[in-house]
């Protein structure tokens, strides 16, 4: 790396010490003299509770109080908080937003029938007097690929056309549509276009539409055309309504600011004459396992008077049964309970279908979610059947009314409250503060080929959910000071490697791509970290998944990248998998029984599979995890060797771009892997082979380079001139030690890709405008100075802090607008970190 060392040093001990934040970042030093270090970056959504792909709760707005809290999907996952401050109610956290109405429902809440076909119907057919015949068949909904995400009609080909016929008796004047779909969709309301998404699937998109296109009484027509464009298929839609249930915590805290470290998102209100700190923390640090696999994040809450005065201060914090169920049409029961020193309030359906939901827009449904007090002698909690009253209590007296012990429901029949009171007496100059922990118990979290697995707290400490609570209250101080620590580690050492902007984007992406995965370990305790492929298709153990996520785990905990990658080889080793290269994934999430994707992509996952255990030996300094899978590991070199430099047309890790045939990055993949295989027979001392496999590496770099030149650049495809893309493969000559290829060529290449950028980011290639974030950092990470770095980071994170789509970082967006085209709350954010493997310490062993 080549930096202005006298700039660095003297930012490195300002930073140590904490006397300083480099321009929007933060230093925050509780009162425990613990020093963590935050950024003010502008985010696209706020960690809040991040424990795996299940519990996963974000703030998706500026403002803490001006949108409901929601899990990662987009669904509600309610939580309220508030204060009372002389009386006056101020809400800081979470906006009451109870259930929509549904007018026309979707197939989640009620199953419906329409009529489709597959073959391009007539011009006219979205009009309300066209009249379906031929092949137009009735189907009940949702139309997709088999088993994915609920799906009852099998559509299997490249379009659907779908007509949905409603009447309605009464019309609302605020109308919501609520449209899933995977991939380019249009949607027309009696005629009236009201939806064209272009390239891009998502799933529960909400809409107000124009209540006056619907006819009263009259026959309605919805008329939908989804285009599958490769992968995964689904379309389903619906007209909603608001609830007649009322808001109570009408008035608002005003937020004075928001700053995220790697573990914690921090929160500062003023509330009429006092100040409010709170603090959002997940301690997912990647070096204790124990604890990163602990289900519980905690929230901290500080007030002060900032005016001279003493003030009469309560603090509500409000859950309900939403974090534990998939539907809300599904049946809860609430239960309060006590536990050595904590009280808890717990929520969990009354069906408790353990491990037997899988796919991609989908939410835990068994398992029990907790609202925990860790003070209860200090504190209230309470279970109320109606939300709405719960608050009009605190509202009215700052208490609790009393507790019901336990209800049931249905969330779209009533609302249930989970509360929580602290009453702070007088609140002067002096801080008064306490706090909550949030915890989900998801009973089993993975069936590993047959065998339910519970997440690794509980193998490993052969612990019950009640010592799980026990062990983070008693600790909660020494767990607070060890992610401040380390949360100033993280920024530290990424404000070093990149720069400010750089830091700021990493500090972003660390807790989604942490917790994207769940750990645990199979029946003879190897881990098992395994990710959840986040609206892409909802796969398990995805190994182009891996790829790009395990910077990362490189730098901070190997073992963790080992856990992401046992699966893929115990598949092939096992015989279950039986084909002579990796596979794509184990199986639909939280189900690891098998690929279930449908097709193969075999230089991709060969490549990936040797490269990944190429850097985990380079990072520890020895090649033991090899020699344990070195016989499949030969299996995929060979592979490689046979199929690698010219790959015939098949999918790379960027499927959604659709099949390349010739693709030259994908070449590159293979080139690594075949140079990883060789450094790793070079370290177990197989020198012939060593010898073999090295000179072939270099060899194919050598064809790679003439194949693949387009004059100042090369190729996206070695049979199509005029055509570019980002090479990002070929960092790995560079953090390997390989270099097999010239300099020039990443040199020739970063010189072209400085003219192709646009104001959020380099294009994915020659052929569209989108791209993908992780690539980005992979690409300038090629380049040797770091203004060069620095001019490929920028954009990029012009549209991190920029994008206009409010959800947790997506990896794929147009690089023209910000916008996102698909996928969010992807662990691929991880891949940011690569930067980081440069000049990486070896791993003490």
């Amino acid at each position: 790396m080549r930096y202005q060392t006298k700039y660095v040093w003297v930012a490195m001990c300002c930073l140590t010490w904490g006397l300083i934040s480099c321009d929007k970042s933060k230093s925050t030093t509780p009162a425990d003299g613990a020093t963590a270090q935050f950024t003010s970056a502008h985010a696209p959504a706020y960690p809040l509770v991040t424990i795996d792909p299940y519990t996963s709760a974000w703030s998706m707005a500026d403002n803490l109080y001006d949108d409901a809290v929601r899990h990662w999907t987009g669904e509600i996952h309610a939580l309220t908080g508030a204060v009372r401050v002389d009386g006056t109610v101020y809400r800081f956290l979470g906006k009451e937003k109870y259930p929509l109405k549904a007018l026309v429902p979707m197939a989640k809440d009620q199953a419906w029938e329409g009529q489709y076909t597959t073959k391009a119907p007539a011009a006219g057919w979205e009009k309300p007097e066209y009249k379906p015949t031929g092949a137009w068949k009735s189907g009940k909904a949702a139309f997709g690929t088999k088993d994915f995400n609920s799906s009852v009609t099998v559509w299997d080909a490249d379009d659907i056309w779908v007509r949905r016929t409603f009447t309605l008796s009464e019309i609302d004047s605020a109308v919501y549509l609520i449209y899933s779909h995977d991939d380019n969709f249009e949607l027309y309301l009696n005629g009236q276009e009201i939806v064209n998404t272009g390239a891009a699937a998502r799933m529960d998109v909400l809409l107000k539409i124009d209540a006056s296109l619907l006819r009263k009484d009259g026959p309605n027509i919805l008329a939908g055309h989804c285009k599958d464009t490769g992968g995964l298929a689904y379309l389903d839609f619906g007209l909603y309504t608001n609830s007649a249930q009322p808001e109570v915590f009408k008035q608002t805290a005003k937020q004075d600011g928001v700053a995220v470290s790697a573990t914690q998102t921090r929160y500062d209100f003023t509330c009429g004459g006092v100040g409010l700190e709170v603090t959002f923390r997940s301690p997912l640090l990647p070096t204790d396992l124990n604890l990163l696999s602990r289900p519980i994040s905690f929230v901290d809450y500080s007030v002060t008077s900032n005016d001279g005065q003493e003030h009469a201060v309560e603090v509500y914090f409000e859950m309900t049964p939403s974090w534990a169920v998939n539907s809300l049409n599904q049946e809860v029961v609430v239960t309060e309970g006590k536990a050595g020193n904590v009280a808890y309030l717990r929520a969990g359906t009354t069906e408790q279908p353990v491990l037997k939901r899988k796919g991609d827009n989908v939410r835990i449904d068994w398992g029990y979610a907790y609202l925990v007090s860790p003070q209860p002698e200090q504190t209230k909690l309470g279970i109320g059947t109606s939300a709405v009253a719960a608050k009009e209590q605190f509202s009215n007296n700052g208490d609790l009314a009393a507790s019901a012990g336990e209800t049931k429901a249905k969330l779209t029949d009533s609302t249930p409250a989970m509360s929580y009171v602290h009453n702070l007496g007088k609140v002067g100059s002096k801080a008064s503060s306490g706090y909550i922990m949030i915890a989900y118990d998801d009973v089993s979290s993975i069936q590993y080929f047959g065998d339910n697995r519970p997440a690794w707290w509980k193998q490993t400490k052969n612990a019950t959910i009640d010592d799980i609570l026990n062990e983070a209250q008693a600790d909660y101080q020494e767990v607070k000071e060890k992610c401040n620590a380390f949360d100033k580690q993280v920024y530290a050492e990424t404000l070093q490697a990149g720069g400010k902007q750089y830091a700021d984007i990493c500090v972003l992406a660390f807790r989604q791509s942490i917790a994207a995965h769940k750990l645990t370990q199979d029946s003879v305790g190897n881990i098992l970290f395994l990710s959840k492929e986040n609206f892409s298709n909802g796969s398990i153990g995805t190994v182009d998944v891996t790829y790009p996520s395990a910077p990362l785990f490189l730098k901070y905990n190997p073992e963790l990248l080992k856990g992401m990658m046992n699966p893929i080889f115990y598949y092939s080793e096992s015989g279950k998998w039986k084909k002579p290269f990796a596979a794509h994934d184990v199986g639909t999430y939280p189900l690891a029984n098998g690929q279930t994707y449908g097709e193969d992509m075999p230089v991709e996952e060969c490549g990936n599979m040797l490269v990944l255990t190429g850097a985990i030996a380079k990072r520890e300094g020895n090649a033991n995890y090899a020699k344990a899978h070195w016989k499949v590991l030969t299996t995929w070199a060979g592979y490689l060797r046979e199929n690698g430099l010219d790959p015939a047309n098949q999918l790379c890790t960027d499927d959604f771009a659709g099949h390349l045939a010739h693709n030259t990055n994908l070449s590159i993949k293979a080139i690594m892997g075949i140079a990883s295989y060789g450094m790793l027979a070079e370290m177990l001392n197989k020198q012939d082979t060593a010898k073999l496999y090295k000179e072939e590496a270099a060899r194919m770099a050598e064809e790679w380079v003439k194949m693949a030149n387009d004059g100042d650049h090369y190729r996206l495809t070695f049979d199509q001139p005029g055509t570019w893309s980002q090479k990002y493969n070929m960092v790995w000559d560079k953090l390997l030690g390989f270099n097999i290829f010239p300099k020039e060529v990443a040199e020739r290449e970063l010189k072209y890709y400085l003219t192709k950028q646009n104001t959020y980011g380099l294009p994915l290639d020659s052929r569209r405008t989108y791209t993908k974030s992780d690539w980005i950092v992979w690409t300038a990470t090629l380049a040797n100075d770091s203004t060069t770095f620095k001019k490929i980071i920028d954009p990029l994170y012009t549209y991190v802090t920029g994008t206009p789509t409010r959800v947790p970082m997506s990896d794929w967006y147009e690089t023209t607008d910000g916008k996102q085209v698909g996928f969010q709350a992807r662990s691929v954010v991880g891949g940011y970190f690569i930067k980081l493997l440069e000049e990486a310490p070896k791993v003490n062993q």
